[in-house]
């Protein structure tokens, strides 16, 4: 006896219905397509929760460093900078539209680094007392400023950890100011850093100009001409060059952190 093989009649779409049917794979790449929408929200939440705090930092460490070499003129006998009123600790006048706002939001949003500077402070090394001195002394001037910065955070952040621990109701504002701090360490090696690579107009090129035999050098200092340009490129394609340079700042920061780490509260901003 045989046995036919009964189809079970699927029920028709009622009249002015339309019937849609997804396939496993479509649904899941939809799915996928939005988890992946969800984590790309949450990643830029996260990177504009972290610029919030590192563009402050970065702001003071750039005027500091700016205002390092205005004073470190004025005491060489250069008082340029005091004369046109960029001897000042207000950021304002040490803002530039590109360097201090538009490129470091295109560096950060786009490489996960803010990457920027503020307005040169303009000197006059001919006003320096001694030419050679001068210009290496204000050059090194805000080197030596971030530098400093950087080892000031290292105890900030530990007072800060006394200090949630003792108030728990500054608990929170406590843990703000340990990331800033903390971001302070790496921003300001990382300015120090980048200032003494030596190419023009970098300050680092003021010092290794004097190393050179004065045709080499005169010919050396021409290079500020395309210096930003050459930047630019060591930037975008000289990455295993800037890690070796970089090595030490890295070091120095992981150095930094564990030392400090005892001390951090935990919260969503240092954790």
């Amino acid at each position: 006896m045989t046995h036919k093989k009964l189809r079970r009649r699927q029920p028709k779409a009622a009249s002015g219905q339309r019937s849609f049917r997804c396939s496993p794979s479509v649904m899941q790449r939809r799915l996928v397509l939005t988890s992946c929408k969800i984590e790309t929200r949450r990643q830029l939440d996260k990177s504009f929760e972290q610029f919030i705090l590192v563009a402050p930092v970065l702001l003071f460490s750039m005027v500091a460093h700016e205002y390092a070499h205005g004073y470190a003129a004025l005491k060489q006998g250069d008082s340029t900078a005091y004369s046109l009123g960029r001897l000042t600790w207000n950021p304002l006048p040490h803002i530039d539209l590109f360097m201090t706002i538009l490129l470091p939001l295109l560096t950060y949003f786009t490489t996960g680094i803010a990457f920027g500077g503020a307005k040169p402070v303009p000197v006059v090394p001919r006003n320096y007392r001694n030419f050679k001195r001068g210009d290496i002394i204000v050059s090194l001037a805000g080197v030596t400023t971030n530098f400093i910065i950087a080892v000031g955070c290292v105890p900030l952040i530990i007072l800060m950890g006394f200090v949630g621990r003792l108030a728990p109701i500054l608990a929170d504002t406590a843990a703000i100011l340990q990331a800033m701090l903390l971001y302070g360490v790496l921003i300001n090696l990382a300015l120090a850093a980048f200032n003494l690579i030596p190419i023009p107009p970098l300050d680092g090129s003021h010092v290794f100009k004097y190393i050179l035999p004065p045709a080499w050098a005169l010919n050396y200092q021409r290079l500020g001409a395309q210096g930003l340009l050459i930047l630019f490129l060591l930037i975008s394609f000289g990455s295993p060059i800037l890690n070796i340079w970089f090595g030490p700042v890295f070091m120095l920061s992981k150095l930094a952190t564990r030392a400090v780490f005892p001390y951090i509260l935990p919260s969503p901003w240092t954790m």
